[in-house]
């Protein structure tokens, strides 16, 4: 692994869900981009979720804060 691939790996984004309901969905890195990971978040929960060899992006579904290195990102307006 060289330095690129620890600063890309090493990224965290917290998501806290403002409604019942949110899903948080890990998407596979390589050629075929395929779902690996579902969780479902309530009301006021928060899930700290990384970047990694496997999971190339988080897809989230529903009102939720995320907050990352860019700042704060709302879903679902």
């Amino acid at each position: 692994m060289n330095n690129e691939n620890i600063n890309i790996y090493g990224e965290y984004v917290a998501i806290k869900a403002l409604e019942n309901g949110v899903n948080i969905i890990g998407l596979t890195r390589g050629r075929d981009t395929k779902f690996h990971h579902t969780e479902k978040l309530d009301k006021g929960e928060v899930m700290l979720a990384q970047f990694t060899e496997n999971t190339s992006a988080i897809k989230i579904r529903g009102k939720a804060i995320i907050y990352c290195r860019h700042g704060e990102i709302n879903s679902g307006d």
